[in-house]
Parts: structure tokens; sequence; C-alpha cells
């Protein structure tokens, strides 16, 4: 057993080490857009299915209240989190839609869509990206290794290196962290040389 629990924790860093090599340029440049559309009076908009969809939630929740910093929140919606809004929508239209109307609805020009998905082939995933590129929005795929399907339809797009759901999810939270980390520092002071 304790060859088992040696084995998730060391494929686990090793999916985040190959990630960071790979995307460290992209998540500060993804980080110093958000945190200009942010202190312009934008906001996020972040949705996923299932784990993907808590971690719409925790991302956002880490926006709007804090992160490691006493500082007002900042605008961040996960649009996986209204049960009346999620029902209504698939039972008067479709399932699929559920993220579409609410991009429709509270999307605006020059916002961010998030759009967190392991697999990247859900069906109301890649609708909504195209509403909101539709909208005006800039959109960002977080996705595993079978996701170019979302990764394509995005202006920026963050594949994790992996076919395992949970290295993949675990590797979107920690990149959803280090960004918030990033904004945080540009957008209320840094105690790093090198913030944003």
């Amino acid at each position: 057993m304790q060859s088992t629990i040696k084995t998730i924790f060391e494929d686990s860093i090793s999916v985040k080490k190959a990630f960071v090599k790979e995307y460290a340029g992209l998540i500060e440049e993804v980080s110093r857009l958000i945190a200009t559309v942010l202190n312009e009076g934008g906001k996020i908009l972040l949705f996923g299915n299932g784990g993907s969809a808590c971690d719409a939630s925790h991302i956002a929740a880490e926006f709007v209240n804090r992160f490691k910093k006493e500082r007002p929140g900042l605008p961040a919606i996960a649009l996986n989190t209204d049960m009346a809004i999620i029902t209504a929508i698939s039972n008067d239209y479709d399932f699929s839609e559920i993220f579409v109307r609410q991009i429709k609805t509270i999307g605006n020009r020059g916002d961010i869509a998030i759009a967190i998905s392991t697999s990247g082939s859900s069906k109301n995933i890649l609708k909504a990206v195209v509403a909101a590129k539709k909208k005006g929005l800039k959109t960002i795929a977080l996705t595993g290794a079978k996701g170019q399907k979302l990764a394509a339809q995005c202006d920026y797009a963050f594949i994790v290196p992996s076919q395992d759901t949970p290295r993949i999810q675990e590797t979107h939270i920690t990149l959803g962290h280090a960004i918030c980390q990033l904004i945080e520092d540009a957008l209320f002071g840094g105690n790093h040389k090198d913030s944003l």
C-alpha cells in the first residue's frame, strides 16, 4: 500500500514539473492579462463539470474572498454553482446550454472566461467557449492531454501532459493557486522582486 501512496505522489510531482517547465511563460502572460482586466473593472467567469466544477468554484472563491493577502475582493463567478439557474436552463432548453446562457447574460466584452475540462470534449464547455468568444471575452482553457479540441478554440490554453484525470485536476488547482498569487502580487503589492 505504501508503494502505491508513494507512486501517487511521485506521479503528481512529475506531471506538475513537466507542466511548469512548458507553461511558466504562459502562466506569467495570462496572469498579467487577468490582472489588467480586473484592474479595468472586468470580471472572471469560470466553469466546469464534476471535479472541474469544484475547481472553478475553488478558484472563484480565492478571488472573491482572498488568497494570501488582506485585500478587497476581486470579481469572479463560478457558473456551475447556482442549481436553480442550472436546472432551469437544463429543463427549459438543454444541459449543453447551462453555461452559454449565463455567459450571454452576464459576460461583457473584455471579461475573462476560464473553461476547465480534463477531457476537453464536454459539449457544454465547448459551446460556452464559442459563446464567450462571440461576445468578446478572452478565453482560457485548462485541460488535459486529450483536450486539443477545447485548447484549439481558446485564446490561451494550458494542457496538462497527462491522461490521468486526478493528475490533471491536481495540476489545474495548483495552476489556479499560482495565478491567484501572481495577480494578488500585481494588484496589491508583491513581496517578490519579480512580481508582475
